[in-house]
């Protein structure tokens, strides 16, 4: 019912735009009118950020002002058009440029040379481009390797042709700006011939046809080879809004503008991809387009202001889909957006910008009509590592959430007076630049004009903080996307593990990310040099650039639109809950690997010491459906400049080079990009130890404490950089460097024996939480993996992981049937034990068993008793000295002590009192009697 209120809305708009928007005839408007020219000529004088960038803009303008008194068509000669061919049609094969042909009246506008972004050779600076270029030779370049000027066909040049264009339109832009702000006609001068003469270059072009009838028919602009990538478009209505009225004055026609924007929107609203982020990039394109245009019985065609806005917001056609249809792909409960970070957060600013741009124009409060827009600016959050860097899954990098996206919001929040949500917004902003993240500064008339003057705070407002916007655990289905949290500050730990589900995926299986010491250790490698570029598709994209586990060297699917999510089978705590017990978190998930059709299970968990320094358990468990020979390979990245492996004697292991790890050897061409690859065999554990030596500073160290298995081959080879990285995750120095590799291969299954690694991140001179890492079997047990971890101060964790909750594991006095136990001792005195997809537990004393489901419980020792917390009914039989006084339970609900009652003591064994809790609880006290 909502959604259709919503839609109402905007259709409500769209009916209503020729009373919302009587002054039609009136320019500028798409972000300032005149009668707001007063005061923002104050504000520009007030605030130094304003005035830094218009000053910037004149400074920059002065250049080209004296090119141009020496040669008027400087700037106008230097645009990439037919100049002396005047080709008014466009043709394409496939992603390339292949020639144009025919005849215009005037210089047409050239065409973008290709697709593919990925180029060999440099795109000159505007002085250096050949004035009147259009030579059928092609374009005179300078090679990046060789720094020879060669002739090259435009398909060879990448986005050189646009780009080249968009900078000289920007020129416009800005010196159309300047006009309408000091009224000086040299800037208009500047701006107009080269408006003019890129429109009437348009107006006389036709839309590229792909000779080869590929896709490309179906998403090529105007300018570009993709819609989303038409972003002259806001240079020139920018430049025809501010400059209308010198062009009135001057009695100049613009139908043909009219026109070209026109055909523009029409391009926008039939070519494109309707199922991903195309649809709101175009949206905003459109949403310009319409702005700047007349209501619809201004011209003939009826192509004006409603007619673009309405496929904008509420009319979808086969290639577009309106954002009222876009939006629907959100998951409403997370507020994610089902692609990788990187596209997501701008997904974000760019609906930002879209209601913004609208509500500028309407003054009625647009962000009302859909607040999913809202709540995924603060679910996006969730992204983050703990020092404010996005996680780097699929087509990502490792970068800060965009400070515009919280500006627009707090720009909102001012506008309507929203004085809680604008305060609480500009303290996160407030923190991201004291924390040295962001600096308050317009890069465009868009932030110029919509950011607010200064961020206001209130101190009787709690501060928002990453740890108050993100959570201990945190699950996005819609992208395959599981991440738990551990500490802070200096003490922070995360792990991210995703699998590929969205847009904008790779082929990774079940991957991780790790990150601890203020670094991204455990890096994703990131995306390649572009989507078409080799490097990409074989290695950055596939399984080889992932820390995941490869079968057969053969595991693979589709990237980029993928359907290979994990099924996440258990976790601690709940996606988006904050448990009392702090001490762990963890997942299990499992995959299907298909291309090998092998079973794929992952448990990664984290555990904090006593010491407040974490550690991570990463058991993964890998095997083929069908019988016969299998190999699987346990693969981790890590950055550094070294990798020493060493026996469980700490002795050095000898390494011998190798040509294995190949596509010759029948692996994936991915396995081609290792470089440097070193082999030894060894049936027992193993130590593994990645460096991160900095002149200066204390050498950082993440040590693995790998699990021996018979005839196990373990490889040390360097991998390609990894391209998510960036000076927030890693130290500036091995941004480029390879990246040092793990490999654990495996002649047989590893499900029954999975793969078993404790990462152990520490600084040199400071706590290594960790003093040793044991792995054992229970003999008749055999899904069940144990690891016992020695601490610094003594104690001893022992991490009991079964295959699923059906599995029992059984040794001497201990009993589990279920998924999972974790407990720590100190000097063999319980310091607190998680049991997790639990049925029954004996240890110690303790005998507890679940009423109906599987149960997760938490038991901490305290100098009262145990507190506890449990998700599901269950009878907990807990160890009782006979003759003692008994123990007394107390239930709590929202901090308040609800009910009490005494232990019975169990009437089949004297020594243990049983308490029965009917329903979970998040808090309750075993209050131990003197």
């Amino acid at each position: 019912m909502k959604l259709k209120y919503h839609v109402f809305i905007v259709f409500c708009f769209v009916l209503c735009s020729e009373f919302l928007f009587a002054q039609d005839s009136q320019h500028p408007r798409i972000y300032i009118t005149n009668e707001a020219k007063s005061d923002f000529l104050q504000s520009i004088e007030q605030v130094d950020w304003k005035k830094e960038l218009v000053e910037e803009k004149k400074a920059n303008l002065e250049k080209y002002f004296g090119f141009c008194e020496k040669d008027p068509n400087w700037l106008v000669s230097r645009l990439q058009m037919n100049w002396n061919t005047k080709h008014d049609k466009v043709y394409l094969k496939g992603g390339d440029f292949s020639h144009s042909e025919g005849s215009a009246p005037v210089p047409t506008v050239r065409y973008s040379g290709t697709r593919d972004w990925a180029t060999d050779y440099m795109s000159p600076k505007l002085e250096e481009v050949q004035p009147y270029l259009d030579d059928p030779k092609g374009l005179y370049l300078e090679h990046k390797t060789t720094h020879k000027k060669e002739w090259i066909h435009p398909s060879k040049a990448g986005f050189t042709i646009e780009k080249i264009n968009e900078q000289i339109m920007r020129i416009a832009e800005d010196a159309s700006f300047l006009y309408w702000l000091t009224g000086e006609k040299e800037y208009a001068e500047l701006a107009a011939p080269i408006f003019l003469t890129y429109m009437d270059g348009m107006f006389y072009r036709d839309a590229p046809i792909d000779l080869n009838n590929t896709i490309q028919q179906k998403v090529s602009g105007l300018a570009t080879f993709e819609v989303i990538h038409e972003g002259i478009v806001v240079s020139l209505v920018t430049t025809y809004d501010f400059l209308f009225d010198y062009f009135k004055s001057n009695h100049t026609s613009l139908d043909r503008t009219v026109a070209v924007f026109q055909k523009w929107g029409d391009q926008i609203i039939t070519n494109g991809i309707p199922d991903n982020n195309w649809n709101l990039f175009q949206a905003r394109f459109l949403t310009y387009i319409g702005l700047v245009l007349d209501t619809n019985t201004t011209y003939k065609n009826g192509k004006g202001k409603e007619y673009f806005l309405d496929h904008t917001f509420t009319t979808s056609t086969d290639r577009q889909l309106a954002i009222k249809e876009s939006l629907l792909v959100y998951d409403y409960d997370t507020g994610i957006w089902p692609e990788s970070p990187s596209y997501s957060v701008h997904v974000i600013t760019t609906l930002l910008r879209i209601f913004t741009l609208l509500d500028h124009a309407t003054n009625n409060n647009e962000f009302l009509n859909y607040p999913i827009i809202e709540k995924a600016a603060l679910a996006s959050f969730q992204y983050l590592f703990p020092n404010g860097y996005t996680i780097g899954f699929g087509d990502a990098d490792h970068n800060i959430l965009p400070p515009e996206n919280f500006e627009l919001l707090i720009s909102n929040y001012q506008k309507y007076n929203e004085t809680e949500k604008e305060a609480l917004i500009s303290g996160l902003l407030s923190n991201m630049i004291s924390d040295d993240l962001y600096t308050r500064k317009a890069k465009d008339f868009f932030q110029l004009f919509f950011y607010v003057d200064e961020l206001k705070t209130d101190h009787n407002i709690a501060e928002a903080s990453l740890e108050s916007l993100t959570s201990p655990t945190f699950y996005a289905p819609n992208v395959s996307l599981f991440n738990q949290r551990m500490g802070i500050g200096d003490d922070a730990m995360m792990v991210s593990t995703v699998g590929s589900y969205g847009n904008h995926a790779h082929s990774n299986g079940i991957s991780i990310e790790l990150y601890a010491n203020n670094y991204v250790l455990g890096p994703d490698s990131g995306k390649g040099p572009s989507y078409w570029h080799p490097t990409f598709r074989n290695y950055y994209a596939r399984m080889p650039a992932h820390n995941t586990v490869i079968v057969d060297g053969k595991s693979n699917y589709n990237n980029m639109r993928t359907y290979h999510p994990f099924q996440l089978d258990h976790s601690f705590p709940k996606s988006g809950e904050t448990s009392n017990f702090n001490t762990v978190t963890y997942s299990k998930v499992s995959f299907v690997e298909p291309e090998t059709g092998s079973d794929q299970q992952r448990f990664s968990a984290l555990i904090k010491s006593n010491a407040g320094k974490s550690y991570m358990v990463d058991v993964f468990r890998s095997r083929k459906q069908e019988e016969g020979e299998q190999k699987h390979e346990y693969i981790y990245h890590n950055i550094g400049q070294t990798l020493d492996v060493f026996d469980g004697n700490n002795q050095a292991l000898k390494f011998q080079t190798t040509e294995e790890l190949s596509s010759k050897q029948g692996d994936l061409v991915g396995y081609d990009f290792f470089t440097d690859k070193l082999k030894t065999k060894t049936s027992g554990d193993a130590r593994a130890i990645f460096s991160v030596k900095r002149e200066g500073k204390p050498t950082q160290f993440t040590k693995l404490w790998v699990k021996g298995s018979k005839d196990q081959v373990i490889y040390k080879v360097k991998s390609p950089k990894s391209n998510a990285l960036s000076e927030g995750t890693a130290p500036a120095e091995l941004l480029d460097q390879p990246l040092p590799t793990l490999i654990l291969k495996r002649q047989a299954a590893a499900w029954v024996n999975p793969f078993a690694v404790v990462f152990n991140p520490y600084v040199e001179g400071e706590i290594n939480p960790i003093a040793q890492v044991t792995y054992t079997r229970f003999k008749g047990s055999p899904n069940t993996q144990v690891i016992d971890v020695v601490l610094n101060d003594k104690s001893t964790d022992r991490i009991v992981v079964n295959a699923s909750t059906n599995d029992i594991a059984t040794h001497n006095e201990f009993y589990q049937k279920g998924l999972l136990s974790i407990i720590r001792e100190s000097e063999k005195s319980l310091d607190f034990m998680l049991l997790s997809g639990m049925t029954k537990f004996e240890k110690d004393g303790w005998n507890i068993i679940a009423s109906a489901k599987p149960f997760t419980m938490s038991v901490e020792r305290t100098a009262e008793g145990y507190v506890l917390q449990n998700n599901e009914p269950l009878t907990i039989n807990m160890p009782y000295v006979k003759g003692k006084t008994s123990a007394e339970l107390r239930l709590y609900k929202d901090g308040e002590i609800v009910d009490k009652r005494m232990g019975t003591k169990n009437r089949n064994n004297d020594n243990q009192l049983v308490f029965k809790l009917e329903k979970a609880y998040d808090k309750v006290v075993i209050y131990l009697m003197d």
